[in-house]
Parts: C-alpha cells; structure tokens; sequence
C-alpha cells in the first residue's frame, strides 16, 4: 500500500505495522497479491487512551517527526500480538467487544515499551493550532473534505476560515479549490499524458460528469479533447 500526505509518500509492505497519526489527509493506494488484499486496523480513539493513561501514567514528552505515518519495528511481541487476534473475530471479521479493549491495551503496552517517545504521539491531545493558511491549501487541495475539516486542520472555526481565506486569496475558499484543482487535471492531462479516469480522483472529484463539464467550462475543451490533443502532439 502507498499513501500521500501532500508533501511524502509512503510505502507500506506485506507483514509492515504503522502508525497512522490523526488529523492528516492521506490518499490511499493499494496493491493487491494474487488479488488479496489483508489489513488490520486498530483503532486507538482519545476516549480510550485518556482511560489508558488514568491507568498507566506516563510521561509525555514532545515528539518531533510530524510525519502521517510511523513505521513500527517488526518484534516477536508485534507479531505474537497479530496472530493473537484471530481466535477473537467473529464472522463479520470485528473482533468481540468482550475483549477488544483488552486488546488494545496489550498493543498499546507493547509500543510504549518498545518506544516511550511514542507517548508524546498517543497521548497528544490538542487541536490543531492556527497554522499558515496558504501553504496548507497549496499542500492538501486535492483532498476532497469538507470546509469545516479544512478550518479545523488549519487552526480555525468555519467563519474565522472563510474570513481570512478571503484576505489572503482575494475569493472564497469554493471558487479557489474549484480552480485550482481544475488547473491541476489541466497540467496532468497536458503534461503528464494522463487520462481523465486517471485525473479526476487525483486532483479532488468525486463524479466525472461533473469533472468533464466544470473542466469545459473553464478552459473550453472537455479533458478528452486536451488529453487527445496532447496524445497527437507527442
């Protein structure tokens, strides 16, 4: 599996364990072997750690890497873990609630005594502070969220968000996103000879209908046409 944080791609490998820190926008990619794909997801929620902490204190100290994701050592406990999980699945592949808990503690046991600095991970349970609102948007605008989420990762509420969004771009936060993702399927169709199917997700649509008619509305040429044309040229 590959995943995209806006600035790094990441690379996860059969048999990897990561992190996936919290408040990140992240595109997901995944390969499949001999058409199988198998992961397993734990969830570590703010609810279940502030109880974990209450239970195990520990101290918590900065942690620098702001990276989205962690790689995790591969240790006999990590992989003793794992197997352990299968006898607690019930046949919709959840694991019972009975011991769910019980589960995430052991794991959560496991990391912090392998890496203590990962409490500064875990147990970092601020928001988002007010970050600089150009470089964010130029990072994650091909991520297809919600204004709401965009004001939250930059530090803002919804009306403190379109207000200074205003100021520094001279337009609201849909026209600029609207452009500025059409602009780019416009340089990856010209210039990367990509193909709208392969466009449309990557830049931050959800429907290609919609894709194909606002591209024509702002340059003129539906993507076909620009694809094609570049297609000619080579």
């Amino acid at each position: 599996m590959k995943a995209f944080d806006g600035r790094n791609t990441y690379t996860m490998n059969p048999g990897d364990a990561v992190i996936a820190r919290k408040n990140q926008l992240v595109r997901y990619t995944k390969y499949k072997e001999n058409d199988l794909f198998e992961k397993i997801i734990i969830t570590l929620d703010e609810p279940f750690l502030r109880r974990f902490q209450e239970r195990h204190p520990v101290d918590v100290p900065v942690f620098a890497n702001d990276d989205s994701f962690l790689l995790i050592e591969k240790t006999k406990f990590i992989h003793s873990f794992v197997h352990s999980l299968e006898p607690y699945y019930t046949g919709d592949l959840q694991i019972d609630d009975t011991f769910a808990d019980l589960k995430r503690e052991e794991l959560l046991l496991i990391l912090l005594k392998a890496n203590p600095q990962l409490a500064g991970v875990f147990f970092n349970f601020s928001v988002p502070e007010k970050i600089n609102l150009e470089a964010f948007m130029n990072r994650n605008f091909r991520f297809n969220i919600s204004l709401e989420r965009f004001a939250y990762l930059t530090g803002r509420s919804l009306s403190s968000f379109k207000r200074d969004f205003q100021k520094r771009f001279g337009t609201t936060p849909y026209h600029w996103l609207k452009k500025k993702r059409l602009d780019e399927a416009h340089f990856q169709l010209s210039n990367q000879h990509l193909k709208p199917t392969q466009v449309y997700l990557e830049v931050g649509f959800e429907d290609l209908s919609h894709f194909s008619f606002a591209f024509k509305q702002q340059f003129g040429k539906t993507p076909t046409e620009v694809a094609e044309s570049q297609n000619t040229n080579r």
